[in-house]
């Protein structure tokens, strides 16, 4: 089963529920290669060392440092990384809707599926993700992933919601310069129409499965004829053989400032205790989390 690499909460307004993030991507098969030594036929290994004293050392006894002054460096610990946590290290809050075609795809990076994370929750998590889907928008949050916050961009996806982390402003590179000119540019219009007639001629519907890294098909074959040539045996070797109530309906009317009905107004302590520990993140479980 897939390994989240993020878990938390997703919030809007007073409405959370647990989720997960899992990759939506994963290195296929391709074609590795490793540095031999052509003299003896074994593989280099690249080893740890110290870069003044050439002393080698294990990466396990390694921490990270930030170079303040050339060839100095202040020593970070992971207490020093905890201490300086925000709320999206586990509470992934939804902060505005916006248009899905407004977000310019070059700002899309990775790929998540955004799950719920376990039992409890998933009656929040579904009405979540249907409201997203009617309204036809994409919703903004912020997450912390790999010590670092990142904008997301929540959409539906099957019965689910994908999330996309989102390039900023000043990871993109300008393109004026390159660009520059081609505005004033005059165009033939006969060659246009000519070329927008290709372009209708040639249109269809875009299907993963049709592409198709030919390199690296060729590359394979050449390397399995070799292989052949080699008269070796490339047969594979054979192997041995959470549920907490919610009252979403008051939860929600409350986020638009609505009064709760008359019968909600007055729960019993046992309901309220499961509406507060549903409707806010628990504390104690991101403790217990911690810890483990």
């Amino acid at each position: 089963m897939a390994r989240p690499i993020w878990r938390g909460h997703l919030r809007l307004a007073l409405v959370s529920c647990p989720v997960a993030l899992y990759n939506a991507r994963h290195d296929r098969a391709g074609i590795r290669f490793n540095l031999i030594n052509p003299e003896t036929g074994n593989r280099i290994r690249m080893i740890t060392q110290d870069a003044e004293t050439g002393k080698e050392v294990e990466r396990r006894d390694l921490v990270k440092g930030y170079e303040f002054r050339k060839n100095e460096y202040i020593l970070l610990s992971d207490e020093d990384f905890d201490s300086v946590k925000v709320e999206s290290s586990s509470v992934m809050t939804i902060e505005k809707f916006v248009e899905t075609d407004s977000i310019d795809p070059v700002y899309y990076d990775a790929a998540y599926y955004l799950a719920p994370d376990g039992d409890a929750g998933r009656d929040v998590y579904a009405v979540l993700r249907e409201a997203i889907a009617k309204t036809g928008k994409t919703a903004l949050a912020r997450v912390v992933i790999s010590q670092r916050e990142r904008t997301v961009a929540i959409r539906p996806t099957g019965d689910g919601l994908m999330t996309h982390t989102l390039y900023e402003e000043r990871d993109r590179n300008g393109s004026k310069d390159l660009f520059e000119g081609l505005a004033s540019i005059k165009v033939d219009p006969e060659m246009v129409q000519l070329a927008s007639q290709l372009v209708q001629r040639q249109s269809g519907k875009y299907e993963a499965a049709d592409l198709e890294d030919k390199y690296e098909t060729r590359l394979r074959a050449m390397i399995d004829a070799k292989l052949k040539g080699e008269g070796i045996d490339t047969s594979e070797p054979e192997v041995p053989e959470r549920t907490n109530v919610v009252d979403l309906m008051a939860a929600l009317k409350k986020s638009l400032g609505q009064a709760p009905d008359e019968k909600n107004r007055a729960p019993t302590r046992k309901k309220a205790a499961a509406k507060a520990a549903a409707i806010s993140p628990p504390q104690a479980a991101s403790a217990k989390r911690k810890r483990a």
